[in-house]
């Protein structure tokens, strides 16, 4: 007797991960280094000067880290609450940071001791940032404020109050100095110069605006704030240009690439997204542990430090070329070519006797049951739940297997309302697959074929048999547009195709005679009739 065959599962063609080179790119970093601080991380500031130090912010401490120290270099604690914003100005010689006690200090990266201290804000100072000239502190506060302070002098030199909600983020112009943008939790960004005494640009995000970041060439402007990340384009007076909804929980922050041709964001939903500048589509991904607060990239690229609401602060760091090197040849390393042809070159001898170990044969549950012929449950356990919505490749072979015995009639026979339910709810959840149709398409059949004396008697039966014969209707139309759209195609297609003419000098295409002949000659025995023979 054949020993049982188990139910062929057919393997469906899957769509795998699209290795781009973007994917090469953001994945060539070593696993992350992750620092404990002292609580949430609400700022990280990159040295635009080498070695590329950068200021960690977190509770009422900043901390300098090197590129490659694991322990800060520098501690600045002379913050008397929650310390906010710390930034480098452009020769990192300077660190600017705000308070929760509304005093803004100014740091020398060599010492210790604050330099000068900005009284004038009532409340929380959230934003911080040097002007283009290095001589002047943009400051932004809880108290719906932002100023301009001089930094020789310690003196406040403009101030506007336009905003109606605290100020969280802002951004001075690296071209300009007397340009400066601010966004704030009443959903507004505003672009303020510090000659006139009024914003000159408004623009509204319609969520809580939790970070700005401007382009090298300061023509374009991303906010985010809410789900939301946008860009405007200010040189045609804040116009919106793009929408962006890739994250569910709120953006935090932003940062841009090293050639400006990738835009980073992180929420709170742990993910990092990366956008192609041109186009803004999604092109990587990075997961984190912890909701995200802060981020920043390293010049060239060669680092992404990011801070969570965990107090750990997360750096990873770019592979070298030779480690690279290495990694790639250790996935790509196979066995030892002896390993597979080990015992290839045996000869067996003539007294040799051949010891064939049983090898048990495990059978899925649905097998176990078309082998003691329980067909009806056989089906029953292909269509539970988490299998007919997970793999419906398997349900579909073992209907198409019963239907191969003869016996699907016999399986989908004698159901409740429950049953018949199940069934119909698969149909119409996989009918119009073309992968599935040819063989649900004979199922369909007999259920209506079995229950159609019972049409009528269950709404529950009736409302998934109207939802059938729509979906099946929907399909037909499906098929029709394009049989018509496939027609007007060969059509465009056989117009468009170059006239290909067949010579013939010789012969007419009317009737076949020579072409001469058949306008000249005549034969003698027919004679035109005239009046004289009539």
């Amino acid at each position: 007797m054949a020993s049982f065959k188990p139910t062929k599962i057919q393997v469906y063609p899957k769509l795998g991960e699209k290795v781009t080179q973007d994917t090469l790119y953001w994945k060539n970093y070593k696993a992350p280094v992750q620092i404990k601080e002292f609580g949430a991380i609400t700022n990280i500031d990159f040295s635009p000067v080498a070695p590329h130090n950068f200021a960690v912010t977190a509770f009422t401490r900043i901390h300098i880290y090197g590129p490659f120290s694991q322990e800060p270099v520098k501690t600045f604690t002379r913050f008397k609450d929650t310390a906010y914003c710390g930034r480098f100005r452009s020769d990192g010689q300077l660190l600017v940071a705000g308070c929760e006690d509304s005093v803004v200090r100014l740091f020398d990266v060599s010492g210790k001791v604050a330099l000068r201290m900005f009284k004038g804000h009532t409340k929380a100072v959230h934003v911080t940032d040097f002007t283009s000239d290095r001589y002047q502190i943009l400051t932004g506060s809880d108290d719906y404020s932002c100023r301009i302070w001089d930094i020789p002098n310690a003196t406040d030199l403009t101030t506007y109050q336009e905003h109606t909600d605290y100020i969280r983020c802002g951004v001075t112009s690296k071209l300009n100095r007397d340009l400066f943008i601010t966004g704030s939790y009443d959903h507004t960004v505003k672009l303020f110069d510090t000659r006139l005494d009024k914003s000159v640009m408004t623009m509204n995000h319609g969520q809580p605006v939790e970070s700005l970041l401007l382009y090298p060439s300061e023509g374009l402007l991303v906010s985010a704030g809410g789900r939301y990340v946008k860009v405007w384009d200010l040189l045609k007076g804040g116009q919106p240009l793009v929408s962006l909804k890739n994250h569910h929980k709120t953006v935090t922050c932003l940062c841009l690439s090293s050639n400006g041709q990738r835009l980073l964001s992180a929420s709170l939903d742990r993910h990092v997204k990366v956008y192609n500048t041109t186009n803004y589509k999604v092109v990587h991904n990075f997961d984190y542990a912890a909701s995200i607060l802060s981020l920043a990239l390293a010049p060239d690229d060669e680092s992404i430090v990011v801070g969570m609401t965990n107090s750990i602060l997360s750096i990873k760091r770019r592979k070298s070329p030779e480690e690279s090197k290495e990694t790639l040849g250790q996935q790509t390393r196979r066995p030892s070519y002896r390993v597979f042809v080990k015992g290839k070159n045996y000869v067996p001898k003539q007294d040799d006797y051949l010891v064939s170990k049983p090898v048990k044969q495990h059978l899925a549950k649905y097998d176990k049951q078309l082998k003691k012929f329980n067909v009806s449950k056989a089906l029953d356990t292909a269509l539970e739940t988490w299998r007919r919505h997970r793999k419906p490749e398997i349900t579909v072979a073992v209907i198409k297997e019963l239907d191969r015995r003869g016996t699907l009639k016999n399986a989908l026979a004698g159901r409740d309302e429950q049953g018949v339910s199940h069934l119909l709810n698969f149909l119409i959840g996989n009918l119009v697959d073309p992968r599935f149709a040819p063989v649900l398409v004979t199922a369909a059949e007999m259920i209506l074929d079995i229950y159609h004396s019972v049409i009528g008697q269950s709404p529950v039966v009736d409302r998934q048999l109207l939802r059938l014969q729509e979906l099946l209707g929907r399909e037909i139309d499906y098929q029709q547009d394009l049989l018509e759209v496939l027609g007007m195609l060969d059509t465009m297609f056989a117009s468009n195709l170059p006239r290909k003419e067949v010579p013939c000098s010789a012969i007419s295409r009317s009737n076949g005679l020579t072409q001469g002949k058949a306008s000249t000659s005549r034969p003698d025995s027919i004679q035109p009739l005239t009046a004289e023979r009539i």
